[in-house]
């Protein structure tokens, strides 16, 4: 159902963005299936617009910038900037969760959305429309190897062809990876990777098992990067990482998930746990997808208006959606 509203004009600090494009997230779909899981600010958060009216004390963008949702920089103030992890700045954090007091009353699945000047960034010249509305899954993706800190030549798994299972390669080949392997269950995404120009994509199973183990000699993965979500593919994919290698962890569970705390204990896993991004991550995302070395292109499979955000969350929410990242232009 669409309503309509007034948008407020911007106060001081606030900025007004005619909304281009939104993304629709992974997450958007967890809030369509569980109403009332995620902040209004969160549902519809990959959104990339112009300044169409600025605050009076608005220093960072002016009118006519296009721009990105985005996250501010560390703070300076919170316990965690005072104590010297800055890097983890608790404004930061909130501000990616949608939590903050001065978070927008709602998300960019909206012809127009207002916020604070800390919660966009410019553009960088050379990004289309439709790459800038992806640049928020590729700031995830780019945090998250870069969390990872993988080394040349390692052997790296991606489990999960999706949008973030994508890019999470995408970045991981630029990072150095010296094989890299994918898993996907679902054909059409297995061509998209192929189409990216990754040679080893595996539906799940033995030929995909046998197939790490031929590259490693029987060890296992350097590195596994879990990018599906789903809870009982954990200890599975534990199981695929060498002793001493390291399983980062993307996708979110929305239940518990069971695992051998034995197993990854006495074979000195290194687990890493990833979520959201900072400042920084948005301009080496930005950077990534001007160089080409990351492309967004193949994952875009559809646009659709306002009317048709019901339906494709719909679609996927389903195990077997074809769909990878799909746009919404609310003027449509």
């Amino acid at each position: 159902m669409l309503t309509e509203v007034e948008e407020p004009a911007p106060s001081d600090d606030q900025v007004r963005v005619r909304v281009r494009y939104c993304g629709v997230c992974g997450t958007d779909v967890h809030a369509f299936v569980t109403p009332d899981m995620l902040p209004p600010a969160v549902f519809g958060h990959e959104w990339t617009g112009t300044v169409e009216a600025v605050g009076p004390g608005v220093t960072q963008v002016s009118e006519g910038d296009r721009v990105i949702a985005s996250v501010g920089p560390p703070c300076g103030q919170c316990a965690m900037c005072r104590s010297g992890h800055a890097g983890h700045c608790d404004v930061v954090f909130a501000e990616a969760n949608g939590v903050t007091p001065d978070a927008p009353a709602h998300g960019g699945f909206a012809t127009h959305i207002t916020v604070s000047q800390r919660r966009v960034a410019r553009v960088l010249d050379g990004l289309s429309d439709e790459q800038a509305a992806v640049v928020e899954p590729t700031a995830v993706t780019f945090h998250a190897v870069r969390r990872t800190a993988q080394c040349l030549g390692d052997v790296v798994v991606v489990q999960g062809a999706g949008p973030i299972g994508l890019l999470t390669a995408q970045h991981a080949r630029s990072a150095g990876a010296g094989r890299l392997l994918i898993s996907e269950p679902v054909a059409a995404r297995r061509e998209v990777a192929a189409g990216l120009g990754f040679t080893q994509v595996f539906e799940p199973g033995d030929e995909f098992v046998e197939a790490i183990q031929d590259a490693t000699d029987g060890l296992g993965a350097d590195v596994l990067y879990e990018c599906t979500g789903v809870a009982s593919l954990l200890q599975p994919s534990a199981a695929l990482v060498r002793r001493g290698g390291t399983l980062s962890l993307l996708g979110y569970p929305t239940v518990d998930s069971t695992v051998s705390y034995g197993d990854w204990q006495s074979r000195e896993l290194r687990v890493v746990g990833s979520l959201a991004y900072s400042h920084e991550d948005f301009t080496g995302a930005m950077r990534s997808l001007v160089s080409g070395a990351v492309d967004v292109t193949p994952l875009i499979t559809s646009t659709v208006g306002l009317g048709g955000l019901a339906r494709v969350l719909a679609d996927l929410a389903t195990a077997g959606t074809t769909q990878a990242k799909v746009l919404v232009d609310p003027f449509r």
